[in-house]
């Protein structure tokens, strides 16, 4: 029997060396490593691989076209409940495509979210969502640069230089403050960080505020958007005397918003809305069934996940110069936290 007679499923990594000019460890790393090799040689090992029905054949395949079926999916937080359900709408979003995510949390941990990058590269993913720390760092531009699809879910945009799809912050912001003022709070009280976290929806709300003399903004800041952060807040908040202290606070997210009614609620001549209207973001499940259902703004995690996907699937194709920017208008969703 001749070499190219033997049985397509013997074929092995150093027949496929010999016939692509290279050593062993370099068709390893062609199925490894890419990364590794020059694009060149990544190219002729892997015809190699499609002339003599190497038994990788398929992977090979997905190496040079990006038809994977996974997605990678880095979060920042999965504790977060807006985090968890943005998860599940993509998990939804590719299963209508016939696809499968794999998902990994930061925990706003820089080298965590970097080993997740690593991690999905391996894999050989069809490419990689990620909801940033603190937008794209060197290694996602890495990630790009070799070839792999990159969407970042980002209220940060970066013109020509990543696709992201993220919802309009400042708009929000805006519309927040709006809402709050036409139910005729005076002194707001802005809570939430860390600033670059929230800059977008602050710097909305501030430009607002120029639409309104006479009403006051302040912005205080928080370690996390958490709970527990929340309650710290609204506890010094409530402490205040009563001409300094706020008549309606906007938390940066719904878990802030949540703690603030926590602390509001230990003070028993304090009531909600009221003395202090109370609002959030993010429009997590938790907001409706609050100790008083809580106003939000909606991000819309459905269009959020579909459009993602869709930049992901479009830009695994051509991922260099794959850059389209999709801002997704706000909603406000009126409870009685605000009513007054």
């Amino acid at each position: 029997m001749t070499m190219t007679e033997r049985p397509r499923g013997r074929v092995g990594i150093r027949e496929v060396a010999h016939r692509a000019g290279v050593s062993d460890g370099t068709v390893s790393n062609v199925m490894n490593r890419p990364h590794l090799v020059a694009p060149a040689t990544v190219a002729r090992v892997l015809a190699v691989m499609d002339e003599i029905g190497f038994v990788r054949n398929s992977l090979a395949h997905q190496l040079r076209t990006g038809a994977g079926t996974t997605i990678g999916l880095v979060v920042l937080n999965a504790a977060n409940p807006f985090f968890a359900e943005l998860a599940h709408a993509c998990e939804e979003a590719a299963e209508r495509r016939g696809m499968t995510v794999l998902t990994g949390s930061s925990n706003q941990d820089l080298e965590r979210e970097n080993r997740f990058v690593d991690v999905f590269e391996q894999q050989r993913v069809r490419g990689v969502l990620v909801a940033p720390i603190d937008g794209p760092t060197p290694r996602m531009e890495r990630l790009q640069e070799r070839g792999s699809a990159l969407v970042l879910f980002d209220t940060h945009p970066h013109p020509g230089r990543f696709a992201t799809v993220s919802l309009d912050g400042h708009a929000a912001g805006a519309m927040a403050v709006r809402h709050l003022i036409e139910c005729g709070s005076r002194r707001i009280a802005f809570v939430g960080g860390p600033m670059h976290l929230v800059h977008d929806r602050w710097a909305g709300a501030t430009e607002e505020l120029r639409r309104h003399p006479g009403v006051l903004l302040q912005h205080v800041d928080t370690a996390e958007q958490t709970v527990t952060e929340g309650q710290a807040a609204g506890s010094y908040l409530a402490a205040l005397p009563k001409q300094e202290r706020p008549d309606a606070l906007f938390g940066a997210n719904d878990l802030l918003a949540l703690g603030l009614l926590q602390a509001l609620a230990q003070h028993e001549t304090l009531r909600v809305p009221q003395d202090i209207a109370v609002m959030g973001y993010d429009d997590i499940e938790f907001s409706a069934s609050a100790i008083v259902p809580l106003t939000s703004i909606r991000q819309p995690r459905d269009k959020l996940a579909s459009e993602g996907l869709r930049l992901l699937i479009e830009g695994s194709a051509d991922p260099r110069n794959h850059r389209e920017q999709v801002l997704l208008p706000p909603e406000l969703i009126v409870r009685a936290s605000t009513k007054r």
